[in-house]
């Protein structure tokens, strides 16, 4: 599993790249606060529902959670179900609303 910070996730977002990104928090943590991924929260993920995923088994995804310790459980997760380049976000979206702003 690869890290990424802010500085270089925001940079990347803001030259326009299409980013994949995937928020494993809970759906009301989602609600309140992100970035633009899509939905799938670690539970889901631990029961191996990541139908969604599947087309972008290789494609690189990057997941983000409230401070990073989820989405760094989930990317362990989907790695060893397959998925060849998964990145954390490190300090996840505590560190992204300090830094980036909303």
């Amino acid at each position: 599993m690869e890290n990424i910070t802010v500085a270089e996730l925001k940079k990347r977002l803001d030259k326009g790249e299409d980013v994949r990104l995937v928020d494993v928090r809970e759906p009301y943590e989602h609600e309140e606060f992100n970035i633009g991924g899509i939905l799938l929260p670690l539970g889901d993920i631990r029961a191996m529902m990541v139908d969604e995923l599947e087309p972008y088994k290789d494609d690189e995804l990057v997941l983000y959670c409230r401070s990073g310790n989820r989405s760094g459980q989930a990317a362990m997760l989907l790695e060893t179900m397959g998925f060849t380049n998964v990145v954390n976000l490190e300090g996840g979206m505590l560190k992204w609303q300090e830094q980036a702003g909303s």
